[in-house]
């Protein structure tokens, strides 16, 4: 039993990750109930910014994900990407980006869920606290099958980690 936990698990996690991107692209092409009809994009997770931090950080953030859009207002998201603190991050939920917020090819939008990786403290879950809560508005650029995301991941004090800037750029399939 103890084994399985002093293994990494961020081959477990990828294979997870990829096999959720996979069932979503399946998804998406297949009638029945049509899944992402309202586009499917891939995100690559680039980097990051620190606002004002009190010590470094990583801000090369290698990662990949998805945005499914079920209406034209919300998607489901779920992705991988190493954090600022250089560990293995996963995370899910969803976003809406309200019809009454988009501009030509900008959109503001929030997003909600759980995210791997840092230490919650407190607020966290999983036997070693690591999961915890996410909400963060961002800047979406669409321009046809291509695009990024800019979003403002609030603080995490228990991880000391200062307001931070994400970026990712997206392909729509």
């Amino acid at each position: 039993m103890r084994s399985w936990l002093t293994r990494s698990r961020a081959p477990r996690a990828r294979a997870i990750l990829l096999a959720a991107c996979a069932t979503l692209a399946f998804a998406s092409n297949a009638n029945a109930g049509d899944w992402c009809g309202n586009g499917l994009w891939v995100d690559a997770m680039i980097g990051s910014h620190h606002i004002n931090p009190d010590k470094d950080f990583q801000e090369f953030n290698p990662g990949i994900g998805v945005e499914c859009w079920i209406a034209p207002e919300w998607a489901l998201t779920a992705g991988y990407f190493r954090n600022s603190l250089s560990k293995p991050s996963l995370y899910g939920g969803g976003v809406w980006a309200p019809e009454f917020a988009h501009w030509g090819f900008i959109r503001i939008a929030a997003m909600g869920g759980l995210i791997s990786g840092y230490p919650y403290g407190g607020w966290g879950f999983g036997h070693d606290h690591t999961i915890g809560p996410v909400i963060a508005p961002l800047v979406m650029l669409e321009y046809r099958r291509v695009g990024a995301n800019v979003i403002l991941i609030p603080p995490i004090p228990s991880a000391d980690l200062p307001f931070t800037i994400g970026f990712q750029l997206k392909v729509r399939f």
